[in-house]
């Protein structure tokens, strides 16, 4: 391929993408039986309204739309790419909590995590005979999760990430992966593994099916500091703070001098910013938001932001104080989640060890 020709080819393989993706949305409203979806996080602490807005809201949908949900606490991806993984135990404590209290069913959801299903696991090594060191090596997420992690030599469990995140969609049989755009390369990677893997070991049967992303219109929240939100940099707003640290930190958010408050996230991102949260948290557009605000600058829209966030927020917020008080039934979640997936990636290694040749 040259490289005039690979832009061209990206934009084809994103607007195959988008199709699939708008085939996957009517099915999903029409008849959403036969659809499994996988998704997940790395258990690195409590989650903040980015990842609220940005992913659990279109989780719970889904669910309520009947999708079968499949939900990875990802704890062995903590440590791809880190030296100091922390308190994991308490991180997935903390990943529970807001799963349940955001509207995750545990009856019509299954929670479970990467160490306790060691079947899931071992399906990596035959699925690594599938891929080659160069196409690993190309992947931009890798790439990037590399860069974030400031390290320049890449581990061997990083490099085999998008294997590891093929044997976590296909374990299951999963066929739908909610992602944003630049996510898109572990789908197609999966696609090739399960299309390989049916080729060369399954004579041509389609045992894995060829998952198809979920394309997220989810929209960016940066940090109240106007950089990505994260825990870390102490700039996002927890879905586990209370009204009063809210309102302080949204009080403390970077906007700009203009008192005109106008929604243009290319000139005015961080005022564009508190007009997104607001909309999103009131259900109306951030230009309606914008027009009447008007001259009454940014502390005023800082309050109704506030506001908004609290008020959308407080169901969620009493729901989670209610969990925290009974850490014993949320790990009775996670082991009811990890014994039904034990119990299909089970099935799934037999199968696959018997097309293998490698039942004895």
């Amino acid at each position: 391929m040259t490289d005039a020709a690979a832009p061209e080819t990206t934009r084809t393989s994103y607007a195959t993408a988008q199709e699939r993706s708008q085939a996957l949305e009517k099915r999903i409203a029409e008849d959403p039986s036969g659809l499994r979806v996988l998704t997940g996080d790395r258990p690195t602490g409590a989650l903040h309204i980015g990842h609220y807005f940005g992913t659990l809201r279109n989780r719970v949908r889904l669910q309520d739309a009947g999708v079968e949900t499949w939900i990875l606490v990802a704890d062995y991806q903590v440590i791809t790419d880190r030296d100091v993984i922390g308190d994991i135990a308490g991180s997935v404590r903390e990943l529970l909590t807001d799963y349940l209290a955001v509207g995750i069913d545990p009856e019509r959801a299954t929670i479970f995590a990467h160490s306790a299903v060691p079947a899931a696991n071992q399906l990596m090594l035959p699925f690594l005979s599938l891929v080659t060191q160069p196409e690993l090596e190309r992947n931009p997420t890798v790439k990037a999760e590399l860069a974030a992690a400031g390290r320049s030599a890449m581990g061997g469990l990083l490099l085999t990430y998008p294997v590891h995140q093929a044997a976590d969609i296909l374990f299951c049989h999963g066929n739908v992966v909610p992602v944003g755009k630049d996510q898109l390369p572990h789908i197609e990677q999966t696609r090739v593994i399960a299309r390989r893997f049916n080729e060369r070991y399954a004579h041509g049967e389609q045992y894995f099916a060829e998952p198809d992303a979920l394309l997220s219109e989810a929209p960016t929240i940066l940090g109240l500091d106007g950089d990505k939100m994260s825990k870390s940099r102490g700039n996002a707003v927890m879905l586990r703070m209370s009204e009063a640290e809210t309102a302080k930190l949204l009080k403390k958010a970077k906007t700009d001098s203009e008192r005109l408050i106008t929604f243009d996230p290319e000139a005015r991102p961080e005022v564009a910013n508190l007009l997104t949260i607001t909309a999103l948290a009131s259900g109306r557009s951030p230009q309606e938001i914008a027009d009447e605000i008007g001259d009454k600058g940014a502390g005023t829209l800082k309050v109704i932001a506030a506001d908004a966030l609290n008020a959308h927020l407080a169901p969620i917020r009493a729901r989670r104080a209610e969990l925290e008080q009974d850490p014993g039934y949320l790990m009775s979640v996670l082991r009811a989640g990890n014994e039904r997936a034990t119990e299909v990636a089970d099935a799934t290694l037999a199968h696959v060890r018997e097309v293998m040749g490698m039942v004895y």
